[in-house]
């Protein structure tokens, strides 16, 4: 099967953007049930939704305090964000709609739905009384799209852009919510003891991940357990391990793809030297660093093989 160089990098950034919007809105929603569970005081703050999403530099051009208000208005409400989610949610559709005949057409219906649903819904979610409501229909409208590209899709190259677009934004999401969310913890040095196993276990639920997690480890929440398993455990669908499986599964049967396979081999390998038993805060965190840089490679390798191989 041939494909235009433009159909594929819509197809892969479509991917991307649903995925980051489900992200988000699962980040979000996990935060907000934690701020409700544990003692005023002993929390994270808001701003460290900012941080887990990269986004500091942006966030404060036009915000001079992290607190609720703000970080949800930036985060639920603002369409020019980048990192927000109807910022996602738009891009997604405009990829679609730019390539609905490779597409069924039930996708661009709920696609189209989902940008509505957002655009009526966003500005008023802002505030407590409606914001769990829309952050579960975001996930759960980007998980029946997701459903029906699973089902409906042949396993060609359409497919296989979606997917490589769908796992890398997943890997980049889960490494990011790890080395912030791991770091803040780690930081607090066991001074809020009680209540850090509410925060690791909070990390779990914005990955969907909480429920794998007790019956494949245990019932107890700890930080070396955690990170091992959101990394390494081959057959949690958000785990690390999973998604480069995953991509390295899509890239074979593409032409060309020995350059994103040696950048893939590479970040395995890494992968498979992890030892959060034995790391320290600082190493984890420089750990991650360095396997964040490896997935920005990997989409540059992806994105100059075959959305962009002329240019040098």
């Amino acid at each position: 099967m041939t494909m235009l160089s433009s159909v594929a990098e819509r197809l892969y950034w479509m991917a991307r953007y649903l995925e980051r919007a489900e992200d988000t809105a699962r980040l979000v929603a996990a935060y907000n049930h934690l701020i409700m569970d544990i003692p005023r005081g002993s929390e994270l703050g808001w701003d460290v939704l900012i941080r887990i999403l990269d986004a500091e530099a942006a966030f404060y051009e036009n915000h001079r305090v992290g607190n609720e208000q703000n970080v949800l208005r930036y985060l639920l409400a603002e369409k020019d964000n980048v990192s927000s989610i109807p910022f996602s949610v738009r891009w997604a559709r405009e990829n679609v709609r730019t390539t609905r005949d490779v597409l069924p057409e039930e996708i661009w219906e709920q696609i189209n739905e989902l940008y509505l649903y957002t655009s009526d819904m966003a500005e008023k979610s802002v505030g407590r009384r409606n914001r769990q409501a829309f952050l579960e229909q975001i996930v759960n409208r980007c998980q029946l799209i997701n459903g029906m590209l699973a089902s409906t899709l042949p396993r060609d190259h359409v497919y296989r852009f979606l997917k490589l677009g769908h796992l890398l934004e997943r890997s980049d999401m889960t490494t990011r919510l790890m080395d912030v969310g791991a770091g803040e913890i780690l930081a607090r040095d066991g001074t809020h003891g009680a209540i850090d196993p509410l925060i690791w276990a909070s990390l779990l639920q914005a990955l969907s991940a909480f429920g794998a997690y007790r019956r494949m480890i245990g019932p107890l929440v700890e930080a070396e357990g955690v990170v091992e398993f959101v990394f390494r455990e081959a057959s949690l669908p958000r785990s690390v391990a999973f998604c480069l499986a995953g991509v390295r599964e899509e890239l074979k049967p593409l032409s060309n793809h020995q350059a994103a396979l040696r950048v893939l081999d590479r970040g395995r390998r890494k992968l498979s030297r992890l030892d959060a038993t034995n790391m320290s805060r600082d190493e984890l965190h420089r750990y991650i660093d360095e396997f964040q840089s490896l997935l920005s490679e990997l989409h540059q390798a992806i994105t100059s093989t075959w959305f962009h191989p002329d240019t040098p």
